[in-house]
């Protein structure tokens, strides 16, 4: 059995890109790991523990994760202003990328995963603190040795006709239809459809994130309430695009474990070769 570790920013961030994938493995026998980033939070907490840290481990739980980790840092929020550090826990893209990326190394030094999930040079929808975990996932990475790095991502295309959608959400239609990963450059496409319902559940762990009605619920919502088939069809696939590889002949694979054939520029990397948002 393998080992795989999924690198994601905030808490609930496991569900939307990768919730599939680890259940998917979880089911099969192989070690899951997920290490987040930030604690989900923007202000100072009362307790030791913070709420949202709480509700990712009973999601974990949900998924058949067998380890959480939090590498210490707060969120840094998605907006003009970064704000001043909360007492104690320094915003996660105020954090020097060695130091991040030698707390996460630690980890894979442990675990020796044969392969790291983390985000795509855009960030997905260029989220600073998206942005920074690919660039810690990578570096972090070549320092413990890690062989295989898949980037978890959507394809850009299916934002095509989304833009309107997403600016009645209050996203940046702008940043959505130019960030994740182009079509040509993803190389896994994983069919999790037979974990629809456990990703579901996973994601009612989340139960502050859910009580917010900020953009995020809003989405989690209509997705919860919709019939079980439509999830299931909605939730049918995860993407990764994998670091130094090109899309294999005729289209992408659907087992993580099988790596494409065909060597692309480092640039692959990124998500694509237009640009970093």
């Amino acid at each position: 059995m393998a080992t795989v570790v999924a690198f994601h920013a905030h808490p609930d961030d496991e569900i939307i890109l990768t919730g599939g994938t680890l259940a998917k493995l979880a089911h099969a026998g192989h070690r899951t790991v997920i290490v987040v980033a930030c604690d989900g939070h923007m202000e100072q907490f009362d307790d030791d523990f913070a709420p949202r840290l709480r509700e990712l481990h009973s999601s974990a739980e949900v998924l058949g994760v067998n380890r959480v980790e939090h590498l210490g840092y707060a969120d840094s929020g998605h907006g003009p202003i970064l704000y001043p550090d909360p007492p104690g826990r320094t915003r996660f893209v105020r954090a020097p990328v060695d130091e991040a990326a030698d707390r996460l190394a630690a980890i894979l030094t442990q675990e020796r995963p044969e392969i790291l999930l983390s985000y795509d040079r855009n960030g997905g929808y260029g989220h600073p603190d998206h942005i920074l975990v690919h660039e810690v996932g990578a570096l972090a990475a070549k320092r413990a040795g890690i062989p295989r790095v898949l980037n978890a991502t959507i394809p850009r295309e299916l934002f095509a006709g989304l833009t309107w959608s997403a600016r009645l959400l209050g996203y940046d239609a702008t940043a959505i239809s130019t960030g994740f990963t182009a079509r040509a450059d993803i190389t896994h496409r994983i069919d999790v459809s037979a974990f629809a319902s456990q990703r579901m559940n996973a994601l009612a762990q989340h139960r502050s994130v859910l009580r917010g009605g900020g953009r995020f619920a809003k989405i989690a919502h209509t997705l919860r309430h919709m019939p079980t088939p439509v999830q299931t069809r909605l939730l049918r696939w995860e993407w990764f695009a994998e670091n130094g590889f090109q899309r294999p002949a005729p289209g992408p694979l659907d087992d993580i474990f099988t790596q494409p054939i065909l060597v692309a520029s480092p640039d692959i990397s990124a998500g694509d070769s237009n640009s970093r948002q």
